[in-house]
C-alpha cells in the first residue's frame, strides 16, 4: 500500500511538474539550471572523494586529536568537497562505529558549518553579469578525455565535469531568473516586521530540505538578489532558514540509524543551526548593520551579493563563538539525553521475552557511507554477537557465563547439577542471535563504497564468522537434549562422562572470550592453536575413555553412541565459535584504530579511546 502512494504522488509530481514547464519556459529553464547545478554538485563531491580514497578518513581520525584540529579539518574538509552534509555524514558514520568520539565529532560540525560558507563567496564572487559557459565548454571535454585514463583519472575526470555542471547550471538559472521574474516578484512581498522575517526563513528552510542542498538554495537567492527580484533583509532571512535545513538531513539520517552515537551528533547538528538560526534573527538588525558597515568599509557597499556572503559568514562565526566553549558541556548533556538503549533481560524460562527480540547494537545507515566505518561497525557487531552467541550457550547447558570478569568457577560449581528451569535453546536463539544475525547479514549486503581487497576479504571472513557463531548456537541446542538431562541423572559414570565434556566446552568457551583483544593476528593465531591443540587432546582423550568405559561395563553401547554424538557437538560448538578468532580488520581500519587512540591519549584518554572501548565490550 505504501509503495503503490508513493507511486501515485511521484506520478502527479511528474505530471504538474510537465504541465508547468509546458505553460512557462522560464520556469523550465529555471529547474533545469538547478537539475544541473546540483547534478556538479554530486559529481564534484563523489569525485573529490574517490580522489581522496583512505586518506579523507585517516585525516578525519587525526583531526580528533584537539578540538582545534577538529574545527580546522571540519572548515578544510568543507572548503574542498563543498558539502558540508557529506564531511557531517562521514563524521556521524565515524562516530557510530566507534573511531572517533562524540566532542571530536562535534568541532568538526562547527567547522564543517563554517566552512559551508565558503560556497556561497564562490556564487557571489561569480556575480551576475559574468558567464561561466564559455569555462564549462572545455572543462566538459577535458572530464571526458580523463575517464579514459584509469581509475585515478576517471574520478579527476568528475571532478572536472562537476564544475563545468555547476558552471553551467549557474549560468542556466541567472537566464530562468531572468525569463521567468515577470511572474515572480519577491521584493513585492511584504518583510517588515517579525512575521516577514520569519515566514522567507522558514521558505529558505523548506527549499533546503527539498533541494537537499543549501548551496543550491542559495545559489537562488543570489540570482533572485541579483537580478532585483530580491531585497537584501528578505534574502538575509531567507539565508538564515537554509542554514537550518542544511542540518535536516544529518538529523534526519542520524534518527534513522539507530546508533546513539550517531544520533547525539546528529541531534547536536540541528541545536547548533537552530540556536545559531534564532541568535541571528533575534540580532538581525544589529548584524545587518554590521554587513552594511563592514562591506562599505572593503569597498564593496553597492554589492548585495557579497553582503549577503559576509552576513552568511558573520553569524556562522557567531554561533561557533557561541558553542565553543560549551564543548564538553553539551556532549555530556547529549548522553544524558540519549543513553545507550538498555538490552532486554535474557528469558529465565521456556517462555517468549516479552519486549521482542534483540537487535544489532553498532550498525548504522551512516556507518556504510565508508568502507573503514562500516568494517568497525561490523567488527564490533561480530563481537557483540559473539558475547550473545556464548552467553545463550552457556545459559542453555547450564553453565555459569564465560564472560571475562565472571569469576573462575570451582568444579564443585561445573559439576552441580543444573536447574530445572534452564530456558529452551531455541527460544534463547530467537531472542538474542537471531535478531543481531539477520541485521548483520542486511547491513553487509547494503554496502555501496568501493572496497579493496583486503575489504572485500574482512566482508567475507565477517560473513563466515557470523555464520559460524549461529552454527554454534544451533549445535548447542541439539546438545541441550541430552546433556541437561544426564547431569541431572544419578551420579553414575555417564553423568561423570557428561561433567567431563560440559567442563571441558566451558574452559574452551572462556579462553575464547579474551582472543578479541590480542594485538596482532600472530597472537591470535598463537591463541587459537593452542585451543585447537588443547581440543584435540581431549577429544582423543574422552574418546579412549568412553571405549575403556564400554570394556569395563559401565556404559552401554547406547549410552556410548550417544556420547560420541555429543562429542562432536561440542567439536562443532568449539570449531565454530574458534572461526571468530581471525577474522582480521583490514590494515586501514587498524591503522584508523590506533590514530583513534593516540588522539585520546592525547587528550587524556577520555573522549576516543574510552569510547571505543566501551563499544567494543
Amino acid at each position: 500500500m505504501g509503495s503503490k502512494l508513493r507511486g501515485m504522488l511521484l506520478a502527479i509530481v511528474v505530471a504538474v511538474l510537465a504541465w508547468s514547464f509546458w505553460r512557462d519556459a522560464g520556469w523550465l529553464q529555471l529547474c533545469a539550471g538547478l537539475a544541473i547545478f546540483l547534478f556538479g554538485m554530486q559529481c564534484l563531491e563523489e569525485g573529490l572523494r574517490q580522489l581522496a580514497g583512505g586518506r579523507l578518513e585517516q585525516l578525519l581520525a587525526r583531526s580528533t586529536g584537539t578540538p582545534a584540529r577538529g574545527l580546522l579539518f571540519g572548515i578544510g574538509g568543507t572548503v574542498v568537497l563543498q558539502s558540508s552534509t557529506l564531511v557531517s555524514l562521514l563524521t556521524i558514520a565515524f562516530i557510530s562505529s566507534g573511531l572517533i568520539g562524540l566532542g571530536g565529532g562535534l568541532a568538526i560540525i562547527f567547522g564543517a558549518n563554517l566552512g559551508a560558507t565558503s560556497g556561497i563567496w564562490l556564487l557571489a564572487l561569480a556575480g551576475h553579469d559574468f558567464s561561466l559557459s564559455p569555462l564549462a565548454l572545455p572543462l566538459l571535454v577535458f572530464g571526458v578525455l580523463a575517464g579514459f585514463t584509469g581509475p585515478r583519472g576517471r574520478a579527476a575526470g568528475r571532478v572536472v565535469l562537476g564544475i563545468a555542471f555547476v558552471f553551467l547550471g549557474i549560468d542556466q538559472v541567472k537566464s530562468g531568473f531572468a525569463a521567468f521574474g515577470g511572474h515572480l516578484d519577491l521584493a513585492a512581498m511584504p518583510v517588515e516586521g517579525v512575521r516577514g522575517v520569519l515566514l522567507f526563513a522558514l521558505a529558505g528552510l523548506a527549499a533546503t530540505v527539498v533541494l537537499q542542498s543549501s548551496h543550491a538554495t542559495l545559489m537562488l537567492i543570489l540570482a533572485a538578489l541579483a537580478a532585483g527580484q530580491l531585497e537584501l533583509g528578505p534574502a538575509l532571512a531567507l539565508a538564515i532558514g537554509s542554514n537550518v535545513g542544511s542540518s535536516v538531513s544529518t538529523g534526519v539520517v542520524g534518527a534513522l540509524g539507530g546508533n546513539r552515537s550517531g544520533q547525539r551528533l546528529a541531534l547536536a547538528h540541528v541545536l547548533f543551526n537552530v540556536a545559531t538560526a534564532l541568535l541571528a534573527l533575534a540580532l538581525l538588525s544589529p548584524l545587518t548593520w554590521l554587513v552594511l558597515a563592514a562591506s562599505g568599509l572593503a569597498g564593496f557597499g553597492a554589492n548585495t551579493l557579497l553582503q549577503l556572503a559576509l552576513f552568511h559568514t558573520l553569524f556562522n562565526a557567531i554561533g561557533v563563538a557561541l558553542f565553543w566553549p560549551w564543548q564538553g558541556r553539551l556532549a555530556h548533556w547529549l548522553q544524558r539525553w540519549l543513553p545507550e538503549r538498555a538490552e532486554p533481560v535474557p528469558v529465565a524460562a521456556n517462555r517468549p521475552a516479552s519486549d521482542g527480540p534483540l537487535r544489532a547494537r553498532h550498525l548504522s545507515g551512516q556507518a556504510l557511507d565508508s568502507a573503514d566505518a562500516a568494517a568497525a561497525a561490523v567488527a564490533l557487531e561480530l563481537r557483540h554477537l559473539g558475547a550473545l552467541s556464548l552467553e545463550v550457550i552457556c545459559r542453555a547447558l547450564g553453565l555459569p557465563l564465560a564472560g571475562p570478569s565472571s569469576p573462575v568457577p570451582d568444579d564443585a560449581r561445573l559439576s552441580e547439577r543444573p536447574p530445572d528451569d534452564c530456558p529452551d535453546a531455541e527460544a534463547l536463539y530467537r531472542q538474542r542471535v537471531k535478531g543481531v544475525y539477520a541485521d548483520l547479514l542486511a547491513f553487509m549486503g547494503r554496502i555501496e563504497v568501493p572496497m579493496d581487497e583486503e575489504h572485500q576479504r574482512f566482508w567475507t571472513q565477517g560473513q563466515m564468522a557470523a555464520a559460524q557463531m549461529v552454527e554454534a548456537v544451533k549445535d548447542a541446542k541439539h546438545l541441550q537434549k541430552n546433556l541437561l538431562p544426564r547431569l541431572r541423572g544419578e551420579d553414575a559414570p555417564l553423568r561423570q562422562a557428561y561433567v567431563a565434556l560440559r567442563r571441558h566446552l566451558f574452559g574452551q568457551m572462556r579462553a575464547l572470550y579474551g582472543s578479541g583483544d590480542d594485538p596482532t593476528r600472530r597472537a591470535r593465531t598463537a591463541r587459537r592453536d593452542a585451543l585447537e591443540a588443547q581440543a584435540v587432546r581431549f577429544e582423543t582423550g574422552f574418546r579412549h575413555r568412553i571405549l575403556a568405559m564400554v570394556g569395563h561395563g559401565e556404559l552401554d553401547g547406547l549410552q556410548a553412541a550417544s556420547l560420541l554424538n555429543d562429542l562432536g557437538y561440542v567439536e562443532r560448538i568449539d570449531r565454530n565459535l574458534r572461526g571468530l578468532v581471525l577474522a582480521e580488520e583490514p590494515g586501514s581500519l587498524r591503522a584508523l584504530r590506533r590514530l583513534a587512540r593516540a588522539a585520546g591519549a592525547a587528550k587524556g584518554g577520555h573522549d576516543v579511546a574510552g569510547e571505543v572501548a566501551e563499544n567494543g565490550n
